[in-house]
């Protein structure tokens, strides 16, 4: 398996201004979404668990009603990693 290196603070804030929305948030990418109803925020889940399996790199995350809180870090970097950053992209994609 490559050796996936973790990005520094530096870089994490610099790649974020590209995408307001999200932030770090206990070392990890952060974005709270709130959608109109539980529906529509596990049909959003699912298209989301659908691409994360695809790129083998899986979000935490949890769902109350029509809130879905995504946190993104790579385990095998301890900290946020270019992958994080691609399934972020994807996901930003989804919400259009």
């Amino acid at each position: 398996m490559p050796n996936i290196d973790a990005l520094t603070t530096e870089q994490i804030s610099e790649r974020l201004s590209e995408y307001p929305n999200w932030t770090l948030k206990e070392n990890k990418l952060y974005r709270r979404l709130v959608f109109e109803n539980f529906i529509h925020a596990f049909g959003f889940m699912s298209q989301v668990a659908i691409i994360a399996e695809t790129m083998n790199h899986h979000p935490e995350w949890a769902n109350v009603y029509r809130t879905v809180d995504i946190y993104l870090t790579t385990h095998d970097a301890n900290g946020v990693s270019e992958k994080d950053f691609a399934l972020l992209e994807e996901i930003e994609k989804l919400i259009g």
